[in-house]
């Protein structure tokens, strides 16, 4: 039975060491060529530091200002991660109750594409208005950015199944539940892994949009900050914090996928 349950799945090849130390070189030699073309490019061609300083100037800011933007990158972290993992957990929730029940899809998956039209600041207004500038409507913010894509791919995933694949387990006698765990979610996995990497940066974009309508912490907030007093140098700095925070959070997941998800390549 084990053997029957297994077909038509995956035959799994464990992640060598060699291959994450050249996934981490890529990812090192990747950074050091973009902060070599910023610094190099803006000195070479004279850039205004009005609309790009030069790194070392960004990174100066980032030393002179440590505990400021620690403390701004941990808030705004707390938000995204609370949102990410409430919109992870609905959005796999959903996808496979959609999946199995052809009638509850029928009835809520338009009113899920529907949420969507609605321009996160708008929504995002509303949440504020009804829970104030605490770190609870930063969170639901980033939630509203992840929950879909995760029901989306998860639905695609679990639907991609071929027929042929069930037949052959459901006549080696496979109930219901050991074709979804055995068949079903293993063939999804790689399609949800990929929402689950596009929903980590997008729930960090949620919670920063979230702290522009009010709060006193954030790198949200220093953004806006930085623009209101017209300090580039500031103002870079924070990006570049978004940009580390958000490259994070998408290396993570994407190595827990590579540690779940051995048998596939990495896109």
């Amino acid at each position: 039975m084990a053997d029957a349950v297994a077909v038509g799945v995956v035959t799994p090849t464990e992640p060598t060491g060699e291959g994450v130390l050249r996934r981490v070189g890529a990812v090192l030699l990747s950074a050091a060529l973009l902060a070599l073309a910023w610094e190099g490019g803006v000195r070479l061609f004279h850039v205004s530091p009005f609309y790009l300083p030069p790194l070392s100037a960004v990174l100066a800011a980032l030393i002179d200002n440590p505990a400021s933007f620690l403390a701004a990158a941990l808030r705004t972290l707390s938000e995204t991660v609370i949102g990410y993992f409430c919109g992870v957990l609905v959005g796999i929730l959903s996808g496979a109750l959609f999946f199995q029940l052809r009638l509850l899809r029928e009835l809520f998956f338009p009113l899920f594409v529907i949420s969507q039209t609605i321009p996160v600041i708008a929504f995002g207004a509303i949440i504020v208005m009804m829970f104030g500038n605490t770190l609870a409507a930063k969170a639901i913010i980033a939630f509203y950015l992840t929950f879909f894509p995760v029901t989306v791919n998860t639905l695609a995933g679990l639907s991609s199944v071929k027929d042929d694949q069930v037949a052959v387990l459901r006549s080696f006698g496979a109930s219901g539940a050991q074709l979804f765990w055995k068949l079903r979610l293993p063939a999804a996995l790689p399609q949800i892994f990929v929402s689950l990497r596009l929903a980590a940066t997008l729930a960090l974009i949620g919670a920063i949009v979230g702290e522009w309508f009010g709060d006193t912490l954030g790198l949200g907030v220093t953004l806006l900050n930085a623009m209101f007093n017209e300090n580039v140098t500031i103002l870079w700095a924070a990006i570049l914090c978004s940009a580390i925070l958000g490259s994070g959070l998408y290396g993570i997941v994407a190595a827990i996928e590579h540690a779940v998800v051995f048998w596939k390549e990495e896109l």
